[in-house]
């Protein structure tokens, strides 16, 4: 058993968490979790409404008698969100942990505070991190430009970024990015973080709802497939490689290049229906970390939390102690 100060402040058996991902973070994921011991957390905006998001923690609640959380993802858009509303639901339907990311979670705290909801921001920079820190989050997760998603524009990786993190911070640290072993999880430990955030890992699952071949691509990518498509537009992101993601590199490489130009193709509707939902590998953009690497194979969420509890408790109390010579 590895106890920390995370498992000790949310309560959960296990330093793992399973942070927010678009179209996968629901309750049939989620719950699997947390009753493998990690912290899950569902992702409001899957859901099309605060109502439909209340009703996935109700369903989340029906299906675990754990912790979980929901990861309220705060970024500009065509179409307004009504995040006020999002809240309100989190707060309402009791749920006391909370996973922000993007812009400032300011507008939210001081309702968050009030309702006694924890909060945890995921930041890609140090300056990002303090940032957030100084305006009362409970914890950081601090993102290597290893992640999957949108790793900012400093392209620092996890091993230099998280003891950063943990020098300027007096909050918990948590690694993300990059992370899919115990040795990964005792890597992170060593560098100061008290827990270790996991996505790319949790999508080869039994649980994790995407199409099987999602999953199976997963484990037989290595970690060279990925590709940093967005920088261009100073919105970089890490997402598998594929037909689709090697051609909005290529458009965007063009002088003169605007978004509107890869716009069909970067369509996230397109890959959540295409290439989550149907299996169409190279029909849509999809989003995957350097982590698919370390992944060999699609098992049940209970036996990947096991078997990186296992490694890390092996690593820790055994492995350094054939490596280190005294």
């Amino acid at each position: 058993m590895i106890k920390t100060t995370f498992t000790e402040t949310f309560g959960v058996e296990h330093p793992i968490l399973c942070g927010g991902m678009t179209g996968l973070g629901t309750a049939q994921l989620i719950s699997a979790v947390a009753n493998a011991g990690a912290l899950g957390f569902l992702t409001a905006l899957t859901q099309p409404s605060p109502e439909a998001l209340s009703r996935e923690i109700a369903r989340t609640r029906d299906l675990t008698d754990k912790p979980f959380g929901v990861n309220l993802t705060i970024l500009p858009t065509i179409n307004p969100v009504p995040y006020d509303e999002y809240r309100a639901a989190i707060i309402e339907s009791g749920v006391k942990v909370v996973e922000t990311a993007g812009s400032s979670p300011e507008p939210h705290m001081d309702d968050f505070r009030k309702a006694g909801v924890k909060v945890i921001h995921k930041a890609t920079s140090v300056r990002h991190a303090v940032s957030a820190a100084q305006k009362g989050v409970d914890a950081i997760s601090i993102d290597g430009f290893e992640c999957a998603g949108h790793p900012g524009e400093d392209d620092v990786p996890g091993l230099i970024l998280i003891p950063a993190a943990v020098r300027a911070l007096s909050i918990p640290v948590i690694a993300s990015g990059g992370i899919a072993t115990g040795a990964g999880l005792v890597a992170a430990l060593a560098l100061g973080a008290c827990a270790a955030n996991m996505g790319t890992r949790f999508i080869a699952t039994t649980e994790a709802p995407v199409h099987e071949n999602v999953k199976l691509q997963v484990v037989k990518n290595t970690e060279r497939d990925t590709l940093i498509v967005f920088r261009q537009f100073h919105n970089s992101a890490r997402v598998a490689r594929n037909s689709i993601s090697e051609e909005i590199a290529e458009i965007s490489s063009r002088p003169g290049a605007t978004f509107a130009d890869i716009a069909h193709l970067a369509s996230g509707a397109r890959g959540r229906e295409n290439v989550l939902g149907r299996g169409e590998m190279e029909n849509g953009m999809w989003w995957a970390s350097q982590a698919q690497g370390l992944i060999h194979e699609v098992d049940s969420v209970q036996n990947v939390v096991d078997t990186i509890i296992a490694e890390a408790e092996n690593v820790i109390t055994e492995r350094l102690a054939r490596t280190v010579v005294a």
